[in-house]
């Protein structure tokens, strides 16, 4: 299985979202809530260069970008197999 990391707040839809896929999934990931943890909002938009809305999504380390992102690469079925899932 793929280690997913998610840069959210928990105020935020498309983070809720996001979550919501991954769970269907059953995938489990790695919630950097950036409410709690204001310090790493910085290593977010560095990593997902430059980008600083929420969620930020990484899978095994790759940026994916947002909810939006990850739910076109998943009817476009390029996402289980990122994911590991279903194989």
């Amino acid at each position: 299985m793929a280690k997913v990391e998610i840069y959210s707040t928990m105020w935020c839809p498309y983070c809720a979202r996001a979550r919501a896929l991954l769970e269907r999934k059953g995938v489990e990931f790695t919630e950097i809530d950036l409410m709690e943890q204001p310090g790493r909002r910085d290593e977010m938009i560095r990593r997902a260069r430059g980008r600083t809305t929420v969620p930020q999504i990484f899978i095994d380390g790759e940026h994916i970008g947002g909810c939006d992102d990850m739910v076109a690469l998943d009817r476009a079925g390029k996402l289980d197999p990122k994911l590991g899932v279903g194989t």
